[in-house]
């Protein structure tokens, strides 16, 4: 069924495109983010960051720091002592080498930017100051700037316990048979690609206000984080403390998209730093280093072959897939996260009866990488649509019918991957997707004599809902998934709900009111959403992989419901009937269901609960407030979608114009169909980034490239276009609203479309771009070759 925004079924919340309740403090200025904290007494750091981007640390000089006017105290990493970050998988030495990622280097950095020591000074222009007086010795070594590089014999070693500069290499499917495959086949395409280093490049850097409690004996650190739970984790671990005494709480963010998933060093040394002072401590990451020493993504090589039959059926698949994951690897993730999600997923929407894939993550003299929104999906994506249209040329298929004749149909699936799909409608919105297009006159225009202009498509999955079973299989030693919900009714009748995920853009506050006014029965006014605080919230594991929905909004609905047969039990009680015989109102009370008019309000029957416990049936204590948790049993949910692209090409320049950007979703119900729409054109313009214009690049020492905006191309409006999205609904058959997850995939699909649709238009050439981002030089250059 198609939908758009502002469809509502039967007066329910889920499915309005509601007013956000976060608009009027956003939109106003009223909102409060990590550095609109100010607190009495409150110092500011910055970090000593290595020129080099490998070298043995030696002497680390801060006391000309701390005659600069205004700098309270320097520390390196021997004065804070604290422990190092690891992120382990439980794979043997042969798959996975684990590092430790000091706080701050002690003994070696491994990148440029790297934190070497912390400065703390009364204000941000005297830290900067600070910064600039320390003096710090390096013997610098051979650096490490590729992935080419790394695993060439001999190459200086990264970590010397990573032989090879490996850390992750494993083969997780090897179809027996599958070289006979290969060679009996009609046809074998094959694609071989690398993709761009990016920065995820959230509005708002990273940062933390930390200070010391003696009332609360705390530490309370306001961080931006994904993760809060997870960060709380780590600190105590550093520091040698137990948890109850560090308390995360999360404000306001601007923006996330995985980069704030993992945890960093700077705020751990920033919080540790206040602790050692007992004065507030605040670090607010600058540009120059978000770009150059946060953590980074993407840059990955595929070598991929693909057997297909005369008819153009897929036989087989095999990749080889290797990720510069940079000097560290990310906790709770570790180095594993992009590879094995590579491995894991590739065959995606498409029947492959045999696989065989090897997944490397590579360490090298960079920044390390950590996840970013999509998490190597638009990297395999791309490259399974490539093959898919190399492999309709060699037949000469239509491109849309060799996927037709490839795509899952029936359901539940059981890939190759030994993941099963549940249902979704992956034809259906290829069919639309072309429709909508053609319908459009866009095919008209591409034939067109006078113009360059090509149309590209791609067809995904985005696995949503990873529960713990899911995450298991990877063997992470940390194994992320389930979620838990605490909801609380008062005296008022109104009630306030936990969550352990937490908004960075995704309209939280109104998504899961949503959800609890539709179980109760209440005006979402009347929901209070708590989320990023972990002296309020039990645990969570925070938000990413599009789980908040999927996994938190189950939570939130099966604690509503629980608390709804609280509400129901003490109502039957006092209107001296059985429970089967009450029903919620949908008008915030309860009524009999075998005489409508009578009943009672939930603000009479919380009056009972709290005042007048007294009345409370037998074995009913006094409150009213339920707690449930949610996981996924399998391997999560999967929304999916078609992206078709019009794009007209420059021959003169080289330049890519995206005339059309047509995108048909499924994520199965959408709570707030808006929401959902903002999703998607963040993430395509996010994915059209990686496609035209977004690259970190380093020099040959290892020097970062892109250290400002003039060097990192960050598309602006006039290069996304306006997008046309349409909604199909699949509904997830085991979540609580039926809902699947729709943070990623317009990252997802966006470089496969941009990139089908710029080889289309170059169909005249002969010449086939199988990188990204899609370099200029390459557009001009293929035309110029026909001129010649």
């Amino acid at each position: 069924m198609t939908r758009g925004p502002g469809f509502r079924r039967d007066g329910a919340w889920v499915g309005a495109s509601v007013p956000r309740r976060e608009d009027p403090r956003l939109l106003t200025g009223r909102g409060r983010f990590v550095d609109d904290i100010e607190l009495p007494g409150l110092l500011h750091a910055q970090f000593v960051r290595s020129p080099v981007a490998h070298a043995r640390l030696g002497a680390v000089d801060l006391s000309e720091v701390l005659e600069v006017p205004g700098v309270v105290a320097a520390f390196s990493a021997a004065d804070l002592g604290l422990a190092d970050i690891v992120a382990l998988l439980d794979r043997p030495p042969t798959e996975f080498v684990p590092t430790a990622m000091p706080v701050l280097a002690g003994e070696k950095v491994r990148y440029v930017g790297e934190p070497v020591a912390v400065v703390v000074a009364r204000d941000p222009y005297a830290a900067e100051d600070g910064v600039e007086a320390a003096v710090v010795e390096y013997e610098e070594l051979p650096p490490v700037v590729s992935d080419a590089a790394a695993l060439t014999p001999g190459a200086a070693l990264v970590h010397d316990q990573a032989p090879g500069n490996t850390l992750v290499d494993v083969s997780l499917f090897a179809t027996e048979g599958i070289d006979e495959v290969f060679a009996g086949a009609h046809t074998v395409v094959r694609v071989r690609t690398k993709t761009g280093r990016q920065n995820a490049l959230p509005l708002e850097t990273r940062g933390v206000v930390a200070d010391w409690d003696d009332r609360d004996e705390q530490l309370r650190v306001h961080t931006a984080t994904q993760i809060p739970h997870q960060v709380r984790t780590v600190l105590a671990r550093c520091l040698g403390r137990p948890e109850r005494q560090i308390r995360v709480i999360v404000p306001d963010m601007g923006g996330g998209f995985g980069q704030k998933c993992v945890v960093g060093r700077e705020e751990i040394a920033a919080a540790a730093a206040a602790l050692k002072l007992r004065r507030p401590v605040k670090w607010i990451e600058d540009r120059r280093d978000a770009l150059t020493a946060a953590f980074l993504a993407r840059e990955q090589r595929y070598d991929a072959r693909a057997a297909f039959d005369a008819d153009g059926r897929i036989l087989a698949l095999d990749a080889d897939i290797v990720c510069d994951m940079g000097a560290y690897s990310c906790y709770p993730f570790t180095a594993g996260i992009e590879p094995l999600m590579a491995s894991a997923e590739m065959p995606g929407v498409y029947r492959v009866p045999a696989y065989r894939v090897r997944g490397r993550a590579v360490t090298t003299n960079k920044a390390p990488s950590g996840p970013y929104r999509g998490v190597s999906r638009p990297q395999y994506v791309m490259v399974m649509e490539r093959l898919m249209e190399k492999a309709a040329r060699a037949l000469r298929l239509d491109p849309l019918e060799i996927r037709r004749r490839n795509v899952i149909t029936v359901f539940p699936y059981t890939g190759v991957n030994k993941i099963t799909y549940d249902p979704g409608s992956y034809r259906e919105s290829l069919d639309l997707c072309e429709r909508l297009l053609r319908e459009e006159g866009w095919y008209r225009v591409r034939d067109a004599p006078d113009r360059v202009v090509g149309i590209g498509y791609c067809c995904f999955s985005e696995r949503t809902g990873y529960g713990s079973g899911a995450f298991a299989q990877r063997k992470m030693a940390v194994v992320p998934g389930f979620d838990i919900s605490e909801i609380r009714m008062d005296t008022t009748g109104t009630v306030s709900v936990t969550t352990g995920t937490l908004s960075h853009g995704q309209s939280h506050e109104t998504t899961m009111a949503q959800i609890v006014a539709d179980r109760l029965g209440l005006d979402i006014e009347d929901v209070k959403v708590v989320q990023g605080d972990t002296d309020r919230i039990t645990y969570g594991w925070g938000s990413f992989a599009s789980r908040s929905v999927t996994i938190g909004g189950s939570a939130v609905g099966a604690a509503s419901g629980k608390l709804g047969e609280q509400l129901r039990e003490i109502a039957a009680h006092l209107l001296h009937t059985a429970p089967d015989n009450t029903e919620l109102d949908g008008a915030g009370g309860v009524r009999l269901r075998d005489d409508p008019g009578r009943g009672m309000s939930f603000a009479e029957i919380a009056e009972v609960a709290y005042l007048k416990a007294h009345l409370l049936p037998k074995g009913v204590g006094p409150g009213l407030a339920a707690t449930a948790s949610f996981d996924v049993a399998g391997d999560g949910t999967f929304s999916n979608a078609s992206h078709g692209v019009v794009v007209e090409l420059d021959p003169g320049t080289g330049g890519v114009r995206i005339l059309r950007y047509v995108c048909v979703e499924d994520c199965g119900v959408a709570i707030h169909p808006q929401v959902v729409e903002g999703q998607c054109r963040g993430g395509i313009a996010q994915g059209i980034a990686g496609a035209l214009f977004e690259q970190v690049c380093y020099d040959p020492t290892g020097q970062p490239l892109a250290p400002s905006f003039m060097e990192y191309k960050v598309p602006t409006a006039a290069e996304i276009p306006d997008v046309a999205i349409h909604h199909l609904e699949t509904p997830c058959a085991f979540t609580e609203s039926g809902a699947k997850g729709a943070g990623e995939g317009g990252t997802i699909g966006a470089p496969a479309a941009v990139l089908n649709a710029v080889n289309d238009a170059l169909r005249s050439t002969g010449v086939e771009l199988d990188d990204t981002p899609i370099a200029r030089e390459a557009v001009y250059r293929a035309f110029s070759e026909v001129r010649t």
